[in-house]
């Protein structure tokens, strides 16, 4: 005896068809609506923010922003250079000038002049050129100084994103050395030794500065990099 025949396949499909569809949302959605509570639409939650090595912090240095502005330690690096090269050419340039002018005046008394005038201007002359001579020495030498010593500074702060009176120190030894280092090895050692005693006291009234203002460059703009971020979020 033969059993019934299958049934045709369009039979099937329409009997499946005849199912009401139910969809995840929807489903959500009902229950939602049954429970009483109105729903919510869905948000944009951030995913959280890498955290930065060093090596990142370093580079944001030479970065501008927004306004095509370079970081702040990067002009405080360069007021800083300024500042001391106008300072070492007055410090150099100055006891020049009085020098050169007495000497040339000790050195020109048997000279024969036409007025008076003459011989005020050649004495000018020569203080003039001591001026430019000494203060030029002083001048690119304590800019350079400056320059070194607040960049090794600056990126040990940077790199380690904290401020310690151990990065003065450092930066102090190897601006020693460097100006030490054409008198061979005892020079670049005695050079060390010297900064890093002389960066020991300017270190510390740095940070009794910082700490008496009550923030420092690097909590600043770890301020202005989370304020950026949340706004950017809120965007």
């Amino acid at each position: 005896m033969e059993g019934p025949p299958p049934a045709p396949l369009s039979r099937l499909l329409g009997t499946r068809a005849a199912f009401p569809r139910v969809f995840a949302a929807g489903a959500v959605a009902a229950d939602a609506e049954a429970d009483g509570k109105p729903q919510k639409p869905p948000f944009y939650i951030p995913e959280p923010r890498p955290m930065e090595s060093g090596w990142d912090r370093l580079r944001e240095l030479f970065v501008r922003d927004e306004q095509q502005r370079v970081s702040e330690e990067l002009e405080n690096i360069c007021k800083a250079a300024a500042s001391a090269g106008i300072i070492g050419w007055a410090y150099g340039g100055i006891p020049a000038f009085i020098h050169a002018k007495q000497r040339y005046i000790e050195q020109s008394q048997a000279e024969i002049y036409h007025n008076r005038f003459d011989a005020v201007q050649r004495a000018h002359r020569a203080a003039t050129r001591g001026f430019l001579r000494y203060g030029w020495r002083w001048g690119w030498r304590t800019a350079v100084f400056v320059t070194i010593f607040n960049s090794v500074n600056t990126g040990l702060t940077v790199y380690r994103n904290k401020n310690a009176l151990s990065h003065f120190v450092v930066a102090g030894a190897v601006t020693g050395s460097l100006f030490r280092i054409s008198l061979g090895v005892r020079g670049l050692l005695a050079g060390g030794i010297v900064g890093a005693l002389l960066g020991t006291p300017v270190g510390s009234l740095l940070m009794a500065l910082q700490k008496y203002y009550g923030e420092t460059v690097q909590e600043r703009r770890e301020k202005d990099r989370q304020a950026l971020h949340e706004r950017k979020l809120k965007e």
